[in-house]
């Protein structure tokens, strides 16, 4: 057994359309440095991405980013004074690291490549693979079209139970690292 406080923080390497986003990503960079959890990102200076690790560091925190040579090469230079780097040797590699890192998910506004981490963590919980929690930021209402998306898979017949997801969804940025300390504290995990 090993006892885990270290969130993976999933979101956009661009800043996305709303001011918003990049206010509620440095919030959770600070709160999660305040309260002594390693903050697990995937290593980028960019977007909310970099302002949310940054803010972080900032605020004394553990910061873990894992990147891999191609995100590196095409867009994201790893954000520099981060306390631990990584480089995978791809994507699928990258998030299973991410994964093994940590004992719970935020997920704020990003694009595809937060869609893919986080269909692939609901994915495990479905299985049975992961009893790790998953926890969205829905600033100004970002993932209430995944929501959508999510009830009509379920009312289509292809996800039998909400209940087979270990999901909450928050407004503020407060909120959500409040219920992930209630959830976890120092909680110990089987690896």
């Amino acid at each position: 057994m090993k006892c885990l406080k270290s969130v993976a923080v999933y979101m956009g390497h661009k800043f996305g359309a709303d001011p918003q986003f990049e206010i509620d990503a440095k919030k959770v960079g600070e709160l999660l440095a305040k309260n002594g959890v390693r903050f697990v990102f995937g290593g980028g200076e960019t977007g909310l991405m970099g302002a949310s690790a940054r803010a972080a560091l900032d605020n004394g925190g553990a910061v873990v980013g894992v990147s891999t040579h191609d995100v590196i090469a095409l867009q994201e230079p790893i954000l520099e004074g981060i306390t631990e780097s990584i480089i995978a040797n791809g994507i699928n590699e990258r998030k299973q690291m991410m994964y093994e890192m940590s004992d719970a998910f935020f997920i704020l506004p990003g694009g595809f490549g937060t869609l893919n981490e986080v269909t692939d963590i609901l994915t495990m919980q479905q299985v049975g693979e992961s009893k790790k929690k998953v926890y969205f930021l829905n600033t100004n209402g970002f993932w209430d079209i995944f929501g959508k998306t999510f009830a009509h898979m379920h009312n289509n017949g292809f996800i039998s139970e909400h209940a087979e997801y270990d999901i909450r969804k928050f407004a503020y940025p407060e909120d959500m690292v409040a219920q992930y300390l209630k959830d976890y504290g120092m909680e110990c995990v089987l690896e």
